[in-house]
């Protein structure tokens, strides 16, 4: 995860709400969903099971800019 963050294709990210849940919202910045799926694909984190893809919704910024 590190390095996709450090290439700039994970922008944003962090735990939602509750903790124990274990949900966490990534921002991530795709030219489409299957650049996104491949990309997370090939991430230990996803091969090893500690995260896992359970929505994809794209999102078009109306307010401010990533940084």
């Amino acid at each position: 995860m590190d390095a996709l963050v450090n290439e700039r294709f994970v922008v944003l990210g962090g735990p939602l709400g509750n903790y124990s849940k274990h949900r966490a919202l990534l921002i991530i910045s795709a030219a489409n969903e299957q650049v996104l799926r491949t990309r997370l694909g090939e991430d230990p984190w996803m091969r090893t099971g500690v995260l896992r893809t359970i929505e994809i919704y794209p999102w078009e910024i109306l307010l401010g800019k990533l940084p």
